[in-house]
């Protein structure tokens, strides 16, 4: 995500402390405290709605889970309706896999362990 110079609207690395073009000392806005707001994989009651929300704030996953259906009884589900669309909404954790960025080592087959070439050749 590229910075601008709030006086001559210079587009700026993340790594830049001035302005190339006008020389204006340039402010980064802090990173935000916690973690970004995913749905995790693991800890999930239902959709990880609450869990995503409880990590991303650094409050009680079992406070937040609490609120939620107490707020949805008391507001007639207009918090089951957030909690609806926070399922939508939310992205899910990406599955972290070692060393992998995505696609199989080279020279490997897919599915791995399987001899010969895929697809297989008929």
């Amino acid at each position: 995500m590229p910075f601008y110079c709030q006086r001559c609207g210079t587009g700026l690395p993340p790594s830049a402390r001035f302005c190339s073009n006008c020389g204006t000392v340039v402010t980064a806005a802090p990173p935000p405290p916690g973690r970004p707001l995913v749905r995790p994989i693991v800890g999930r009651q239902i959709a990880g709605v609450c869990i995503g929300v409880a990590q991303a704030n650094g409050w009680d996953v079992t406070l937040v889970r609490v609120l939620t259906v107490v707020g949805c009884l008391f507001t007639s589900g207009l918090v089951g309706v957030a909690y609806l669309a926070g399922w939508i909404g939310i992205p899910e954790e990406p599955i972290a896999v070692p060393g992998m960025p995505g696609t199989y080592p080279p020279g490997s087959s897919y599915p791995p362990g399987t001899p010969g070439s895929y697809p297989p050749s008929v």
